[in-house]
């Protein structure tokens, strides 16, 4: 089932300048995420790297990295704090579907390989769908009645010591103006539970992405600016401080708190990129599809 309301179109938002990468590259170490190791030596996750089709997934890697690289100029920072082992969660912001390939792309050229949540319909699509499949597609049927199932399917991929990369909007943002929307109570569920469940907090990384929004892609040139940050470690330590007295699942205000906190930094960080304060009239909430009151989150 197609989701409600559509994407704005590319003219809603201007590219980004090369002033404004220039303003970010004075702040912070700017990389290159296309090719291998961009924050230098690391030891790859053989483990995983050998399990999911490494000679597929590596052809695959390679022609993505070429078309990234002939349809924008991509920057970076933070990914120094892409853990090397264990589990973790990458909570990627969804301003377009070209944004999915940009953390996705980083992550293996570290060494990663994590699983990721993605509509199950792209699992069927010709040629493309095997891909998917190859590189650790996670399906996810949208509006079937089975988000506990995937949840409860996500933890166990993260307490089995592997990455998990979500775009908890659930969907392209519907904001007008491209903002990072209201977020689906999944991720914050997840990451609650399977850090209950493994006795520690589940390191969860942030991921925001600019720039793709104004790509024509069916003539891309010239080349627009994309950068994507990789932002600290979340701290939500707080919300799991009673989780032996939780009972059967999580708070849901605890479920919704994380959220409402995890979209207001990632907001935060996009503003920071754009170069441009988020709308003051508030956030957009894509239950109601209209722009609400921060202080309504």
């Amino acid at each position: 089932m197609a989701s409600k309301g559509k994407p704005s179109p590319r003219s809603a938002v201007p590219a980004l300048s090369d002033q404004q990468v220039a303003l970010l590259a004075q702040r912070h170490r700017l990389m290159d995420p296309t090719r291998y190791y961009p924050t230098g030596h690391r030891i790859p996750a053989l483990d995983e790297i050998d399990g999911q089709h490494p000679v597929g997934t590596t052809r695959l890697l390679r022609g993505v990295s070429q078309v990234v690289r002939d349809s924008c100029r991509v920057y970076a920072w933070g990914l120094e704090r892409v853990p090397e082992t264990g589990p973790f969660i990458t909570a990627a912001t969804h301003v377009t579907q070209f944004d999915v390939f940009i953390p996705m792309m980083s992550l293996f050229h570290l060494g990663r390989r994590p699983r990721y949540m993605a509509k199950a319909e792209m699992a069927h699509w010709p040629l493309i769908g095997s891909w998917f499949r190859m590189v650790g597609m996670q399906p996810v049927e949208r509006k079937s009645g089975k988000a506990r199932s995937i949840e409860e399917e996500s933890i166990s991929i993260i307490t089995s010591g592997r990455p998990l990369t979500i775009w908890p909007e659930g969907t392209v943002t519907r904001d007008p103006l491209k903002w990072p929307m209201s977020l689906k109570p999944g991720v914050g569920f997840i990451a609650l539970e399977a850090s209950r469940q493994l006795g520690r907090m589940v390191p969860l990384y942030p991921s925001i992405t600019w720039g793709a929004a104004s790509i024509n892609h069916k003539w891309p040139w010239p080349r627009k600016n994309v950068v994507m940050c990789y932002d600290r470690l979340f701290d939500y330590a707080d919300l799991l401080e009673d989780m032996d007295q939780w009972g059967a699942e999580p708070p849901k205000q605890s479920v919704h708190a994380l959220c409402v906190r995890l979209r207001n930094r990632m907001e935060e960080v996009m503003a920071e990129i754009r170069g441009e304060e988020p709308p003051a009239a508030g956030y957009f909430d894509y239950v109601t599809m209209t722009r609400r009151p921060r202080s309504e989150q």
